[in-house]
């Protein structure tokens, strides 16, 4: 998927859309999505000037963006307005390394369980092949 068919399914816009392609998908299974980390994001400025890392909030986000899409397109729920797909929970949140300019955030993603419009999610970041963050994650769909 593009940037331009991701915006189809998020209603996250710069500078909160924190991934950038999605390079695999499997309905209602599994995703896998990049954030190319430039110098440029806003964040930088301030963490830190003397040493440039991604927030580790911003990596949590960019997977539970990365969960979004998954369940958003397994459902064929296109982002019209109506609804929001919360980020509502987070477990075992670890960042193993730290993410600068210049890397690659491969995020991969797995479906857990889903039930009443809540699913929980298994997500891992890497750069490379070194895990950079792993959490579970659990998104809520809910009407506007």
């Amino acid at each position: 998927m593009t940037i331009e068919e991701i915006k189809e399914y998020l209603p996250h816009r710069y500078p909160f859309l924190l991934i950038d392609r999605v390079v695999a998908f499997e309905k209602g299974k599994r995703i896998t999505a990049i954030k190319n980390v430039t110098v440029n994001e806003p964040f930088f400025q301030g963490h830190f000037p003397h040493l440039a890392v991604m927030p580790g909030v911003l990596i949590v986000e960019a997977m539970a963006q990365a969960a979004a899409v998954l369940s958003l397109r397994s459902m064929g729920h296109k982002n019209d307005g109506t609804w929001v797909y919360y980020f509502v929970g987070i477990d075992g949140a670890r960042f193993k390394r730290p993410v600068s300019p210049g890397d690659t955030l491969v995020i991969e993603v797995e479906q857990g369980r889903a039930g009443r419009g809540i699913s929980k999610y298994v997500a891992t970041a890497k750069v490379g092949d070194v895990v950079v963050s792993e959490a579970e994650l659990l998104c809520a769909l809910r009407e506007i």
